[in-house]
């Protein structure tokens, strides 16, 4: 993920295939998956209204079918 002005751009290196996420909320909200324990910590750090949960909630799914959010071990 490289930060840009509108918000990031995602690279897999893989399929060579980019996702723009130009929509801050949805980049603070993966930005704080790594740091959150689960996703409804994640929801809650990146200040994402209780409102807004299933449309952030798809756009991460989307992000996950698509290879570019994967689950890190460490």
């Amino acid at each position: 993920m490289r930060p840009e002005p509108f918000g990031a751009l995602l690279y897999h290196f893989g399929t060579r295939k980019l996702s723009f996420l130009k929509d801050r909320m949805l980049l603070d909200l993966v930005n704080s998956l790594d740091r959150s324990p689960t996703a409804r910590d994640a929801f809650s750090a990146a200040n994402i209204p209780a409102v807004s949960f299933d449309r952030y909630k798809a756009a991460l799914e989307t992000l996950e079918r698509s290879a570019m959010l994967v689950e890190v071990y460490s």
